[in-house]
């Protein structure tokens, strides 16, 4: 573990740090999924360590755990923080690039939209999510899953350096040499182990991606959806993709072909490295879609070889915060009894109130252990299936939780029981990633750089044995 110099911590860090009704506490408290809004005691907005540093000591005097987020994608998820300080990491300073080592090192608290411009400039790629405004951090603690992540495995697995500030106020940075337990419980461990200041990760080369959405009324999804599994089963790594039905209302903002009724939409990714590899990942895309397309003509069609900063547009995420409440699962093989049972009740006559509801592709990379992987480093699974819900637009709270219930039923016989971090909506949804080894070790790293529990609260629940 090495020790990072970064100057005093002045009394000063502390005036930012605001209580309710304060100016800077809505901010610091903002969250993109408006489904759950927290309310700590205090909240503050960290651009420096000093402000961190600042947070501690506050925390440390008012008796108050301490917390920690980003945009808030997953607020959902989070603990209440009705006794703590939260703390919003924004640190100052740009994307840097070292194309020679294909590494970057990216400040807590940036998008992942800003780090793909800034390795596409120098013809890389970074195991990005779909969504531009997701925070790198929060993603990459937790695995996170990429387009690219059947060739390149958890993005997780591709840190090679993270900086934090632990419960004593000291920055470290540690990777495989310096305290690799810490860095192996980072990755992976479910939270509780201090701040993250930032983190480096390696990159890889990116000529062009074939890449793209296409949609089809959900008449089809029978039939749509059988093909697209059975051709899953020998994929290349390159390709990683989903499938998705959406029951999407009629917005300004979308297509009327998507608006007239459920659909089911294909998207995803197929990676060419190399200029040299874009016919054979032209030739891996049309393997799937030829077929598809000969079931019937799609309603949209945007498949096409791009470069590779358009990914970020493939699966249209929203840009904007929203309520969202949804479900997720970790599925193994799926026969033709799961795709009735899923159709059932999520496709075309279901009277599903999901906005949208789907299947996302794994193996490949996804499902090896990594020799210098995190604590999570693989997923021993076929499929994710996530679904969720916007209040307002196709059904109340109390209807959307309901179905995800009646499709958490349907898809019993093929849960693993496991889930992948980023992945989980709700505080209270069954949970588990970790195996009871992994859940002694990460707490063993817990207790030894947090003895007195200050960042307890940030644990995911079946992350920990602690109290």
């Amino acid at each position: 573990m090495t020790l990072l110099e970064e100057g005093d911590s002045p009394a000063g860090a502390e005036n930012a740090i605001a209580r309710q009704g304060d100016p800077g506490y809505e901010a610091a408290t903002s969250v993109f999924n408006l489904a759950v809004q927290h309310t700590p005691v205090a909240a503050v907005t960290a651009r420096t360590v000093d402000d961190i540093r600042g947070a501690i000591r506050f925390a440390d005097r008012e008796g108050l755990a301490l917390r920690v987020h980003t945009t808030g994608h997953a607020s959902t998820a989070a603990r209440p923080m009705d006794d703590a300080l939260l703390v919003r990491t924004e640190l100052s300073g740009e994307v840097e690039i070292d194309p020679l080592r294909r590494i970057a090192r990216i400040p807590a608290g940036t998008r992942w939209g800003a780090v793909a411009e800034a390795a596409a400039e120098h013809g890389l790629a970074v195991a990005h999510g779909s969504s531009p405004t997701v925070g790198v951090v929060g993603y990459l603690l937790g695995g996170g899953l990429s387009f690219y992540g059947r060739r390149t495995g958890l993005a997780s697995n591709t840190v090679t350096a993270i900086e934090l500030v632990t419960a004593d106020g000291e920055l470290r940075r540690v990777d495989a040499s310096a305290d690799p337990e810490l860095f192996r419980a980072l990755r992976g461990g479910g939270g509780g182990f201090g701040i993250v200041t930032a983190v480096e990760i390696g990159l890889f080369p990116a000529a062009h991606v074939v890449t793209g959405t296409a949609c089809w009324p959900a008449v089809h999804a029978p039939r749509l959806l059988r093909v697209w599994r059975d051709w899953t089963v020998n994929a290349p790594e390159e390709a990683s993709t989903s499938v998705r039905v959406m029951n999407l209302p009629a917005l300004p903002d979308v297509p009327p072909a998507l608006s007239a009724g459920p659909v089911l939409c294909v998207d995803g990714a197929v990676l060419a490295e190399t200029a040299d590899d874009l016919p054979a990942a032209q030739r891996h895309a049309e393997d799937l879609l030829g077929p598809l397309r000969a079931i019937a003509e799609p309603v949209l069609y945007t498949w096409q070889p791009t470069a590779p900063i358009h990914l970020l547009d493939t699966h249209m995420d929203p840009s904007d915060p929203v309520a969202v409440h949804g479900d997720h699962l970790l599925l193994g093989e799926l026969d033709d009894d799961a795709v009735d049972e899923l159709l059932r009740v999520v496709g075309e006559g279901s009277g599903s109130p999901l906005i949208v509801a789907g299947l996302r592709q794994l193996g490949g990379a996804y499902a090896r252990s990594h020799p210098q992987g995190g604590v999570l480093d693989n997923l021993d699974a076929r499929f994710v299936y996530s679904g969720a819900g916007v209040p307002g637009l196709t059904g109340t709270p109390e209807e959307i939780a309901r179905h995800i219930g009646v499709v958490r039923a349907a898809l019993a016989r093929w849960d693993t029981g496991w889930t992948a971090p980023t992945f989980v909506e709700t505080f209270a949804q069954p949970q588990r990633h970790l195996t009871a080894d992994g859940v002694a070790a990460v707490d063993r790293v817990r207790e030894r750089v947090d003895p007195r529990g200050r960042f307890r609260g940030d644990i995911m629940p079946s992350a920990t044995a602690l109290s």
